[in-house]
């Protein structure tokens, strides 16, 4: 049975090589696998991080908080190799912030949410026109949520089948080719837009008021049809509840997308410098950061690294 140590050693082999910088991880896991061998452990349980933390020396929550999202995303990666791995909860230590793990929407319920959102009630249709192509553009190019309703007409070129999106979260613009069924959709929803309402905005989605569609409208139309088809609990007063976010299309996008790289066999960390363009990160690293967010995307990683070192070794 391999040690910690060795296992760690793996597990930072993979890691760097899709481009991780690692050196900081290196120093508070090589202290948490020493402090397992040294009491003869050769598994990561919870009482084990908890043992470590008591005998490591003071430190704030926050700072414990982030060394146990490390120790975590090693665990991940080591109970697809032993099986008696347990991953310690990510609730051991409150920290001020911890990411939010994302939640993964499957093709089918991409496609109720859509098909839900035409459904929802309004005088004309054009509430109805307006959600249901607002999270389907969202879904099939991974915006954030303002991005989208930020659009104004002149950024949506339906001949040329582009999205301009200006002055983003990071200060730049973009553009966002998009598919002619996507194109064909939005073309719909303007025309409709364009027929019904006599005041003019400038922006692309408007409501059936003539006003911009606003984030607090998308998050509870948003909610309410998550509610409609299961997604989320019944809440009284309108409430939004909780439950899988709108946001998580942006990031089901990306998933979805780095999942068909591995499936055919393409050069990941180059695929990957594309997408951090494609979805307006400020640095490569946000976008790496769904590969350790998500447990398949981590087990592909992890396969595809040891093929490697075995065909080096061969």
């Amino acid at each position: 049975m391999k040690t910690l140590s060795q296992r760690l050693d793996e597990y930072l082999a993979m890691r760097r090589s899709m481009g991780f910088d690692l050196n900081f991880d290196e120093r508070v896991l090589r202290k948490f696998t020493t402090f397992g061998d040294e009491n003869g452990l050769d598994r990561i349980s919870t009482s084990l991080f908890l043992d470590w933390k008591a005998n490591y020396g003071s430190a704030d929550n926050n700072t414990w908080s982030r060394r146990l999202g490390m120790v975590r995303r090693f665990a991940f990666w080591l109970a697809e190799h032993d099986d008696r791995t347990e991953i310690p909860s990510s609730q051991l230590v409150s920290g001020r912030y911890q990411r939010r793990e994302p939640y993964i929407y499957t093709p089918r319920q991409i496609a109720d949410l859509v098909a839900e959102a035409g459904r929802l009630p309004s005088p004309y249709g054009l509430r109805a026109a307006l959600w249901q192509t607002l999270f389907g553009v969202i879904a099939v190019t991974g915006m954030r949520v303002n991005e989208a309703l930020s659009l104004d007409r002149q950024d949506v070129d339906l001949k040329r089948a582009v999205l301009t999106l200006r002055n983003t979260k990071n200060g730049r613009d973009r553009q966002l080719p998009i598919g002619g069924d996507t194109a064909h959709q939005l073309a719909r929803y303007a025309e409709l837009r364009d027929r019904l309402i006599v005041r003019q905005s400038p922006r692309f989605f408007i409501k059936e008021d003539g006003e911009p569609a606003g984030d607090c409208g998308a998050r509870y139309n948003f909610a309410q049809v998550s509610r409609n088809i299961g997604l989320r609990s019944p809440q009284a007063f309108n409430r939004h509840g909780h439950g899988p976010r709108i946001h998580d299309l942006r990031h089901t996008f990306a998933v979805h997308t780095i999942l068909d790289w591995f499936r055919d066999g393409r050069d990941i960390e180059a695929e990957m410098y594309k997408l951090s363009t494609y979805l307006g990160h400020s640095e490569p690293k946000h976008t790496f950061w769904y590969i350790e967010a998500v447990p398949e995307l981590m087990q592909l990683a992890a396969a595809r690294a040891e093929r490697r070192v075995l065909e080096g070794t061969s």
